[in-house]
């Protein structure tokens, strides 16, 4: 046999041709960055949108295109696209819903980096970018005055856990002739369809909560426009294409997301009533408390369950929420993300809204004694025994 007779790539053609006849139960893993095309038509084609087939890894995949089939029949969505991070997702809907001048409303409670993106970096593209309070419903009256083009909310918000009202915000925008973009990565698709209650636009961050693994970063755009080939010319031109290998992963996760989300949902609620009761802790923010102001909306939109996440106030400042870090840190490690098989916990002052000044944080409600719990699959009665023992340290 001559070297060149015994290429990986000529082996592999005649198994793959087998493969094609076969139906394997697990998805498997496709990582080839570039395929073979019979001739310059069907090349051109392929990446035309004309004919389905895949020709270059950055244009399309097959690991991304199984993963955005289940993710758009899980929020109803007519199309939608697999992109290397959930703030990629966020750009990519700007960047095919948006131009220069527009007029884009964004809620005051998002996560840091939407607020980056949106506020800061939309601004230097040209785009009108305003702040403004989704719980006052008089703000929507401004709507059609300002020309709003876009509305960004979170169905949960990061970190105060505050509920918007999707279907009177998605009233509102249409009838201003806006689009509103739902971010449900604190919700997951188990939990909230923002597309079922008419929001335009939904992201979602497949590191965290649909996943669930903490070994992969990716994001999701599910829209109720038709055809998909806009979404993934623009993520190969701004190189926001999603690796095999990490789709294959959330693939993986996303088949466990109903069962670990129930388990981490029941263990949050019962932190969140034991928390409120502590002597150490200031207050405490769940949807699922009555006390919560958005507790009525909260039953209403998400059917009785309401997130993974605890945002607890300490009495006392940065130094007393550093003393429970380290008192629960083999246990409960500091880890400024969400949605993992443990449970961990992040301070928002020093990770997600470092950026904000401490006058925004502040009018947020954000301050250095606040920490951000999301709940694990432990059992509920572990979790209570760890944060018990470092509350003792405050």
């Amino acid at each position: 046999m001559t070297p060149e007779s015994s290429r990986p790539d000529d082996l592999c053609a005649a198994s793959l041709k087998r493969f094609a006849l076969d139906s394997p139960h697990a998805p498997p893993l496709v990582p080839s960055s570039v395929w073979r095309c019979d001739d310059p038509d069907q090349a051109e084609a392929v990446l035309g949108g004309e004919r389905p087939g895949y020709v270059y890894q950055r244009d399309g995949h097959p690991n991304a295109d199984w993963l955005v089939e289940k993710l758009n029949a899980l929020h109803g969505a007519a199309s939608g696209a697999v992109t290397a991070s959930g703030m990629a997702a966020l750009a990519l809907a700007l960047v095919s819903f948006t131009k220069p001048g527009d007029s884009v409303w964004l809620s005051l409670h998002v996560y840091g980096k939407t607020l980056q993106l949106l506020y800061g970096e939309g601004r230097r593209w040209g785009l009108r970018t305003e702040l403004f309070d989704p719980w006052d419903p008089q703000s929507a009256r401004r709507l059609e005055k300002h020309g709003v083009k876009l509305i960004v909310l979170e169905s949960i918000s990061n970190p105060r856990l505050r509920v918007a009202d999707v279907a009177f915000w998605a009233e509102a925008a249409h009838q201003a002739g806006a689009r509103l973009l739902i971010d449900n990565t604190l919700a997951s698709p188990v939990l909230f369809r923002p597309l079922e209650w008419g929001a335009d636009l939904v992201v979602e961050s497949l590191t965290k909560v649909i996943n669930g693994h903490s070994d992969l970063t990716l994001g999701y755009l599910g829209t109720q426009q038709e055809s998909t080939e806009p979404l993934r010319q623009l993520c190969s031109t701004w190189g926001w294409t999603a690796s095999p290998w990490d789709c294959w992963l959330a693939l993986r996760g996303l088949g466990t997301l109903s069962v670990r989300l129930e388990r981490a949902v029941t263990n949050a609620l019962h932190i969140a009533r034991w928390l409120a009761l502590h002597p150490k802790v200031r207050s405490v923010d769940y949807p699922g408390l009555p006390h919560h102001p958005d507790h009525s909306l909260a039953q209403r939109q998400f059917g009785g369950r309401f997130g993974t996440l605890v945002t607890f106030h300490l009495w006392g400042d940065r130094a007393a929420a550093t003393r429970l870090i380290r008192a629960v840190s083999e246990a409960i490690p500091f880890c400024p993300s969400l949605g993992e098989l443990s449970t961990t916990l992040s301070h928002p002052e020093s990770t997600s809204h470092r950026a904000m000044s401490g006058a925004q944080r502040a009018a947020l409600g954000i301050t250095g004694g606040t920490i951000r719990l999301s709940c694990g699959i432990e059992s509920a009665e572990w979790i209570e025994r760890q944060l018990a023992a470092g509350l003792e340290a405050v």
